[in-house]
């Protein structure tokens, strides 16, 4: 056992030594560069009027915050837990919308894919792609979406250690592209639990910018009858935690009737609570000097 662990200490040690990161830019969002950066919007588009409408109103509040902003939406949420879950309107409309909300408020935008078929296309749209954590070690989705040139987010699997994340970076990076971040959003712990292990952030933060996902981390997977479940009373706490611990940006599923969400509303934060949230968040990382301490 000791002898495996000192092995696995020293692969890693060298990988980190060739892709720790520096910062980059998303449009007017600057990552890794020591201000707390928000992506934040619903879990799927719902519709064309809901996604402007949530679009619209995050980035009145973190104009107000001056907090750098990304907007978020799935056209297609591929890993629903059922077969009748809503997956959205697809990518041939879904990346439509998502260009228009682009286009017309001037903010970058963040959608998930999961085909590397799908990279190209959506990378038309967005300035972000991100792997979803159940795909997070497939080579040819990684490798076709650091090819687009986008920025591309990979959120950690729930099955996968911390240090580990090193080979997803790696294979994005082995395209030429440089612009890679990654997302913690908690480990699975037995069934239809995930809990945060917050060693994950620093050891991450060695390979890439961090961001810490705060609304998946409280989903109980698949645990509400057909459709994963959520502990949402506990966003606050597990992202002032990470903050505290020096992530680069905060990610959060915000959603205007949470009950009434298409997916993901039990994990989901409430749109009214985001700015009290946000402004005890900043005054967190103010404190800790953006975390750097931490790193």
């Amino acid at each position: 056992m000791i002898r495996r662990q000192r092995l696995r200490g020293r692969i890693t040690a060298g990988l980190y030594n060739r892709l720790v990161s520096n910062s980059f830019e998303i449009g007017p969002v600057e990552v890794g560069g020591g201000k707390l950066f928000l992506i934040a919007g619903p879990c799927v588009i719902e519709s064309e009027t809901h996604v402007r409408r949530m679009a619209d109103a995050i980035q009145r509040i973190t104009a107000d915050l001056d907090i750098p902003y990304i907007f978020k939406a799935s056209y297609d949420k591929a890993n629903r837990t059922s077969v009748k879950s809503f997956r959205g309107p697809g990518l041939v409309e879904g990346t439509r919308i998502l260009g228009r909300v682009a286009r017309e408020t001037g903010l970058p935008v963040l959608t998930d894919v999961h085909e590397p078929g799908h990279c190209e296309i959506a990378a038309q749209a967005v300035d972000v792609l991100q792997i979803p954590a159940f795909l997070c070690r497939q080579t040819d989705l990684l490798v076709a979406a650091g090819k687009t040139g986008r920025a591309v987010n990979i959120k950690k699997g729930q099955f996968v250690a911390p240090w580990d994340m090193v080979h997803p970076v790696e294979k994005v990076r082995s395209t030429g592209n440089e612009r890679v971040f990654l997302t913690e959003r908690g480990v699975s712990f037995g069934y239809n639990t995930l809990v945060v292990d917050y060693r994950s952030l620093p050891v991450m933060r060695q390979m890439a910018p961090v961001v810490f996902d705060g609304t998946h981390s409280v989903q109980q997977p698949s645990a509400a009858g057909g459709v994963s479940g959520g502990q949402s009373e506990f966003i606050p706490l597990l992202a002032r935690a990470a903050v505290a611990a020096g992530i680069d940006g905060l990610f959060l599923e915000v959603h205007d009737d949470p009950a009434n969400a298409k997916s993901d509303g039990a994990n989901a934060l409430d749109l009214k609570l985001l700015q009290p949230l946000l402004e005890r968040l900043l005054a967190i990382h103010s404190a800790t000097c953006g975390g750097a301490d931490a790193r």
